[in-house]
């Protein structure tokens, strides 16, 4: 029997570690137990994404909530510390690239358990990001890689792993995808907005370039306002941006952008299925809308995700001319054709358990 340790504490973890937990409730010979960090605290941006994705509560939960991301960090290493001494766990697998994920990852490793990163090898090459700094630091302590792509994996080796090491799986959200758009559903916005399928935006913004500082977060609602003419853009607004318009005019200037709250993880697909096009911050939602494909303008300096570039729906508009570019061009009723990247078939998860089966011979 092979105890393993599954580390989720935002959002993005949620999605990528239900497909897994589906696959593990029918394994005689792996035992599971799912760690909350309690990083993302809002009930909306956590809780509610067991139920949607139909997989149990967790088994702890260490209560951490808000505060800066060093104080999350250390709050974290502490309250998992605590838990794994304990564990007989003999593996920890963490996801994505949170504050959640390195922090874990240090602990594990200074523990002595074996690490395993899902969705491994991920490079924006931008170090102001935080994400990249601890995909980063949690890559270089890693043990077994899963990796969502073939430039994944060549990062990896070029930063001297291995190739026994790396295990190219595919992307396990698209897992998560694949299993629950049958069962989107339509929010209340639709209906309040009198909204119709390809005729309006969906926006996302949360990373700290973009929403900490009022100024450049107002410019760029006004650029996508003044881009999309009549249409309506939906606004789920991300409670670190929301504390940011406080105080701002914006909410009366501009009159083609609705502010709403996070809508459930299904709601949210629901949207994004029927928009016109995306625009976003965010890496996840870059590969959703390139599997449904749908257009996505992903404003970023960079992105970790190539693959949905080159291969899928999404464009990067590294500035604002740039993103009124690409918003006029989808207003013109042109946009890229684009195909889903290899591997992203839904059955990441059970190549992962197999995986899991052959490193650990059980």
């Amino acid at each position: 029997m092979l105890d393993i340790v599954i580390v989720a504490g935002a959002r993005p973890n949620f999605v990528k570690i239900a497909p897994l937990i589906h696959k593990l409730l029918r394994e005689e010979k792996i035992n599971y137990t799912l760690v909350h960090t309690g990083q993302h605290y809002d009930p909306l941006m956590n809780d509610v994404f067991f139920e949607d994705l139909s997989i149990p509560a967790p088994s702890y939960h260490l209560g951490i909530s808000g505060g800066s991301q060093n104080k999350q960090t250390s709050e974290i290493i502490t309250g998992f510390e605590e838990f794994l001494k304990d564990s007989n766990a003999k593996a920890v697998i963490v996801v994505g690239d949170v504050t959640s994920t390195m922090a874990c990852s240090i602990v594990t490793k200074k523990l002595h358990r074996d690490l395993i990163h899902i969705e491994a090898g991920l490079r924006s090459h931008d170090r102001a990001m935080p994400e990249e700094i601890n995909r980063i630091l949690t890559d270089s302590i890693t043990d077994y890689f899963f990796t969502t792509s073939r430039e994944a994996g060549a990062n990896l080796v070029k930063e001297g792993i291995a190739d026994d090491r790396i295990f190219f799986v595919g992307n396990i959200m698209i897992d998560s995808l694949v299993r629950t758009l049958p069962f989107i559903q339509r929010p209340e916005v639709y209906r309040t907005y009198s909204l119709e399928e390809n005729n309006y935006y969906l926006l996302t913004l949360h990373r700290a370039d973009n929403v900490d500082n009022a100024d450049v977060l107002t410019d760029i609602l006004r650029a996508v306002s003044e881009s999309i003419g009549d249409r309506t853009c939906i606004f789920p607004v991300h409670p670190r941006t929301e504390k940011m318009l406080r105080g701002t005019s914006i909410f009366h200037e501009i009159k083609n952008i609705e502010f709403i709250e996070p809508l459930r993880y299904l709601e949210f697909l629901f949207m994004q299925k029927h928009a016109k096009a995306v625009i976003t911050d965010s890496g996840g939602i870059q590969e959703e809308t390139t599997f449904m494909n749908v257009p996505c303008v992903t404003y970023r300096t960079t992105t970790e995700r190539p693959e949905t570039i080159t291969t899928g729906s999404n464009e990067l508009a590294q500035d604002l001319p740039a993103l009124k570019a690409f918003l006029n061009t989808l207003e013109a009723g042109e946009w890229k054709t684009s195909s889903i990247p290899p591997l992203w078939d839904g059955n990441t998860a059970g190549r992962i358990v197999q995986k899991l089966h052959a490193i650990y011979s059980i």
